[in-house]
């Protein structure tokens, strides 16, 4: 088959899509020998690309549409005849923000969550308006779509009425390459210190998102654990700044702990799993998410796991973590308390997290990924199944 892949929407890396689309794509270089794939990558985004060599073709996308409404307009008018002068079977967007109207070879879509639907005030009502009117019509015109989360797929169905059919489950994988208990922590002048000491801290990993990401309950759960408790822990939160960022630097300013609350902004790539390891526990409130990888990933790292009830992070996490429910700050404050006084339960839940992170793993993912290739090119082209299988075999 001949598979392209919009990657468009990766965000410089710096997001969970980038983070799902840069895996997804190295997971298939390494299953896949018999298909030919292309990558359509905007232009400042071609070097995170290195790794596939001349193993796939990329099409270069101008940097000039890299903005939301020029790239959807890319993607409803410019992309449908590239896949046709290109002969592709199957198109595949990451994105549901980005899903085709038109039909020039079976589509197949990723759907990471429903966030409009599910979190009223999010986006601004422009996104809004478009995620919930608009993308729906745009679902339902697609051959296959593949959710991270049963919790996604509930919501797709749901909210965009698509066949159960059409809808395929297929988890986030991990790289147990990156994510796992041995290896480097950050360097000492970066992690927190109190008295001239390292002490234990809470790790949260995310973009600073409010009120999506729950940092302001986070922070007044925090100041309630320190009055109560009078605990040397302290919080670091790693990511960069999104919309409503303003807000949670305001409260960590006015907070009587902001000194003990530390803001390490973006962390590349190869430096997040060596802040799992230094951590002494993740705490991760987020209200809504449609997978969240990065408890899963700290569980690979051996580091215990405090997360949100809501959403799919309770389904990923099974009962490898505490759950809490997240609009609740008293039930945030007694997670902390829990989890920093509790030596034995720090240990159970690392080896319980490390069993389940075992269970996913992106070559599963990307095998997965394949099959709905092929079924959504049956769908269109009945000869490119028998095509797959041949190389298959």
């Amino acid at each position: 088959m001949r598979i392209g892949i919009s990657t468009s929407v990766i965000q410089r890396g710096r997001s969970g899509v980038g983070q799902y689309v840069l895996a997804l794509v190295k997971a298939l270089l390494s299953r896949d020998h018999g298909n030919e794939f292309t990558l359509f990558v905007l232009e400042e985004d071609i070097p995170l690309f290195a790794f596939v060599g001349d193993r796939i073709q990329i099409v270069t996308v101008p940097e000039s549409v890299r903005p939301a409404v020029r790239n959807i307009a890319w993607h409803q008018f410019t992309l449908p005849q590239l896949a046709r002068d290109l002969r592709l079977d199957v198109l595949h967007i990451p994105s549901y923000r980005r899903m085709l109207w038109r039909r020039p070879c079976a589509l197949v879509a990723t759907i990471h969550d429903l966030a409009p639907f599910r979190l009223p005030g999010k986006y601004d009502w422009l996104r809004m308006l478009y995620g919930r009117v608009a993308v729906k019509q745009l679902a339902q015109r697609q051959d296959k779509i593949v959710a991270v989360s049963q919790e996604t797929a509930a919501d797709v169905k749901r909210f965009f009425a698509v066949p159960p059919a059409r809808v395929t489950v297929i988890p986030n994988g991990l790289d147990h390459h990156r994510f796992h208990p041995d290896g480097a922590t950050p360097s000492p002048d970066r992690l927190p210190t109190r008295n001239g000491q390292h002490p234990h801290f809470f790790l949260y990993v995310a973009r600073l998102e409010h009120p999506a990401k729950n940092h302001a309950r986070l922070i007044a759960a925090f100041e309630r654990f320190k009055a109560a408790t009078h605990s040397s822990w302290q919080l670091v939160l790693c990511g960069s700044d999104w919309h409503g960022a303003e807000v949670i630097h305001r409260l960590i300013r006015q907070s009587p702990y902001a000194s003990e609350i530390q803001v390490m902004g973006f962390v590349p790539d190869d430096e997040v799993a060596p802040w799992y390891r230094a951590a002494s526990a993740l705490v991760y409130p987020s209200l809504f998410e449609g997978f969240g990888l990065p408890p899963l990933e700290a569980m690979a790292c051996g580091c215990p796991v405090l997360a949100s009830s809501i959403g799919a992070v309770s389904e990923v996490c099974g009962n490898a973590a505490i759950l809490v429910e997240p609009h609740r700050v008293e039930n945030l404050a007694e997670g902390l308390s829990r989890m920093a006084n509790d030596p034995a339960l720090r240990k159970q839940l690392r080896h319980a997290g490390l069993a389940r992170a075992r269970e996913f793993d992106w070559n599963h993912t990307a095998g997965a990924m394949l099959d709905v290739y092929a079924q959504a090119a049956a769908r269109v082209r009945p000869t490119a199944i028998a095509r797959h299988l041949a190389t298959a075999g």
